[in-house]
């Protein structure tokens, strides 16, 4: 006798039923158990990123099987908006998709094929094989996988934000994310992406993707550039990573407890943990 597994709720199901919008971190250092830490953080989401961080389809399933049952929503990025890689992902489970770099409308509607099975896209069909049906132990898998898929897209780029209203447009996109630093870099402020222009071009991005009434998330770690965003509408907001987290509170513990050799100076408070 086999057990039967029912389909873990989307990112998108989460989204429309919040009463408020959904903070997240991101997790970048590839270890299992620093996502599972993360996951019991009280948080709402995470992003699990394998565009700039050391993380392949073994340690992304790891991942993935680290965080659930906490709860959280675990929304994978993938290093590039190929439609093999989106198949993989998929397989090995990953529910809520972010496509890095997506400028055009013609790309979103590329990525939505990717997800979804023939007629209506070009996934290829493993799901006996994959954990993705829970080994075909999700009833009617085939069938329903669409509504256990949510599909994000990313704004990164001037070519995005002249697109955007049509880039939301596209059927099959849950939602767009904006990449404040990307952003920055192609409008020539590279490393700048609290610069006046490029927080009016992302509150432009919140604002149009709302009226079209898609969700729209942004990546934030200042919290009073998050505070703005969140009054323009951000429905789901990046607040911080796990590796500069730790990056920081280290410099701070060195800080805290080594003094410079032969300077004076006034003892510096030391943090309780």
């Amino acid at each position: 006798m086999s057990i039967r597994i029912a389909a873990e709720p989307t990112f998108r199901d989460v989204l429309a039923g919040a009463a408020r919008p959904q903070m997240g971190m991101w997790v970048c250092s590839g270890s299992a158990l620093v996502a599972e830490i993360c996951a019991g953080s009280g948080l709402d989401w995470l992003l699990i990123d394998t565009e700039h961080s050391p993380n392949g389809l073994e340690s992304t399933l790891s991942q993935l099987q680290a965080v659930h049952g906490y709860p959280i929503v675990p929304l994978v990025r993938a290093p590039i908006g190929d439609r093999i890689i989106v198949k993989q992902l998929l397989d090995l489970g990953a529910q809520n998709l972010l496509i890095p770099m997506v400028d055009t409308a013609e790309q979103a509607r590329e990525m939505v094929a990717a997800v979804r099975y023939p007629p209506l896209g070009v996934r290829g069909v493993g799901s006996a094989l994959a954990r993705a049906s829970r080994w075909n132990r999700i009833d009617d898998y085939l069938a329903r996988a669409n509504e256990t898929i949510s599909l994000f897209v990313q704004i990164e780029t001037t070519d995005a934000v002249a697109n955007i209203a049509e880039i939301a447009g596209v059927d099959g996109v849950d939602g767009l994310f904006v990449g404040p630093s990307d952003l920055a870099a192609s409008m020539g402020l590279l490393g700048q992406q609290d610069h006046p222009d490029i927080v009016a071009a992302v509150e432009q991005c919140i604002r149009t993707v709302a009226a079209i009434g898609k969700p729209v998330g942004v990546n934030a770690f200042a919290p009073t550039t998050a505070d703005r965003y969140l009054a323009a509408g951000a429905n789901f907001v990046l607040v911080g990573a796990d590796v500069a987290i730790l990056a920081r509170a280290s410099e701070s513990l060195a800080a805290t407890f080594i003094r410079p050799t032969g300077l004076a100076g006034p003892e510096v408070p030391r943090p309780s943990y």
